[in-house]
């Protein structure tokens, strides 16, 4: 897919000689003064296969284990279909975005920032109004999700060992906000580099854990009853197919690509193909495997997360350890993901309070930089522990933020820089994705917020879920 982009345009891209720039070079003479925020955050130091690393970890994440949960709105066809589907296309718009970068690196100046981008192909407005605002919500969304998410995996763990145990979930999820108190503090996106390594083995582990156990229950007597039809009415059928594609789309959502791309020292150029190579070998292997091993064991008894399905009543299907196991390696790579997420939060709070003239590891630079950043996961630990429904807040994010950022704007932004003729294939094949997803986005964002009304009833502050 990556090539239609590259051979569409090829000369508006290639033709131009990059040089290797100073990083302060390849700005405008309006961002020649870097603020503190692109200075300290999103240092251009890395490689392409760092810059792989980075992509690993905020895309193949521990919500690819509720991929069969999707599988039991749509079906084995429709499922492995929509699967296929979200990889070439959010592969080819991921392609198109950084060619866009590279473009605009070429020309001098070189976009750091996702608003950055909006704000020089459509208008100020765009930046501060629409991709600013909804790129803040879906990362920091991303933060409170994981916190969450490592809060039940913690409880799971907790209640293996002590079954009729009297801690709650919210103070689990307290317990992992404190684990991202320390690891917030790491200063820029590059020095995140090695962590973001361990993640892509652990997305690994955890992942051939639960296929391994998804195939062990299934071929034992021990599961449920294999049954792969489609649950409920005709409308909440319907409702359930569009909640899926949100859950598809989530999945593979990034939202910050330019400020992955940012951490890549020039000359860009091919760079960001090469890492999502890397990314996306380790996204199929994992996401595929999952999710057909688990839909293949539970079939429409697939709970939201996979790993639920190893305890049938509190009682293990596989050996406790390995439950242990896999539970662990996936609070470690949600440790890691939640701090990739954080990465646009901190370079806010880091433009607001840094001062870019001082040393980064100065007093005058530090000490904001712990009281801001602590602050911001301290009130996102409060909401994971306030809101244990926030799973049901995240799928409108997802429409509203995530459909946009990796679906839409791409092609948008490709179609406005580069100006393919309208008798080409890549045109069409542009606007055609920008109009299918938008009616998507739309359709998936009242499915969550029907699905919201639906549980309401069940929502408590604090529960213990």
């Amino acid at each position: 897919m990556g090539s239609l982009g590259n051979s569409a345009n090829s000369k508006a891209v290639h033709e131009a000689g990059e040089d290797d720039y100073d990083h302060h070079k390849h700005l405008s003479p309006t961002h020649q003064q870097l603020d503190a925020g692109a200075l300290f955050v999103l240092k251009s130091k890395g490689s392409w296969l760092h810059c792989g690393y980075h992509l690993t970890t905020s895309i193949v994440a521990p919500p690819l284990l509720s991929l069969p949960f999707a599988f039991t709105f749509l079906g084995w066809a429709a499922g492995i279909i929509s699967l296929v589907v979200g990889a070439l296309v959010t592969f080819y718009s991921y392609n198109l975005l950084s060619l866009v970068l590279e473009h605009h690196a070429q020309l001098g100046r070189r976009h750091l920032r996702f608003r950055d981008m909006a704000n020089d192909i459509l208008g100020p407005r765009w930046g501060r109004y629409y991709v600013g605002p909804i790129q803040f919500m879906v990362c920091y969304g991303a933060v409170i999700a994981c916190t969450l998410l490592g809060g039940q995996c913690m409880k799971a763990i907790y209640l293996l060992s002590q079954p009729n145990g009297s801690m709650k979930l919210y103070e689990f999820a307290i317990i992992f906000g404190l684990l991202m108190l320390v690891l917030a503090q790491i200063p820029s996106f590059h020095s995140l580099r090695h962590i973001n390594l361990i993640s892509l083995f652990l997305c690994l582990a955890y992942s051939a854990c639960a296929a391994a156990a998804s195939i062990y229950i299934g071929n034992s007597s021990k599961g449920p009853k294999k049954d792969y039809g489609l649950k409920g009415d005709t409308e909440s059928r319907i409702f359930g197919i569009f909640n899926a594609i949100a859950i598809i789309a989530t999945t593979y959502g990034n939202g910050i690509i330019p400020e992955i791309q940012a951490t890549i020292a020039p000359p860009v150029k091919g760079k960001m193909f090469k890492g999502l190579c890397v990314c996306y070998t380790v996204l199929i292997i994992t996401f595929f495997t999952v999710a057909i091993t688990g839909y293949w064991a539970f079939g429409n008894h697939s709970e939201g997360l996979l790993l639920s399905n190893f305890l049938d009543d509190g009682n293990p299907l596989v050996p406790k350890w390995f439950i242990l196991m896999t539970n662990l390696f996936t609070i470690l790579q949600l440790s890691a993901v939640g701090v990739v997420y954080l990465q646009p939060t901190n370079e806010v709070l880091e433009r607001t309070f840094a001062d870019p003239k001082s040393k980064e590891l100065s007093a005058r630079n530090v000490i904001p930089r712990v009281v801001s950043r602590s602050l911001s996961v301290v009130i996102a630990t409060t909401v994971a522990a306030m809101l244990p429904f926030f799973g049901d807040i995240n799928a409108v994010i997802g429409a509203f933020g995530f459909m946009p950022l990796d679906f839409i704007l791409p092609v948008v932004f490709f179609n406005l820089t580069f100006k393919p003729s309208k008798q080409s294939l890549v045109f069409w094949l542009n606007v055609s994705i920008a109009v299918v997803f938008s009616a998507l986005a739309i359709i998936a964002a009242i499915a969550a917020v029907r699905q919201i009304v639906l549980d309401a009833k069940t929502y408590r502050l604090f529960a213990n879920v």
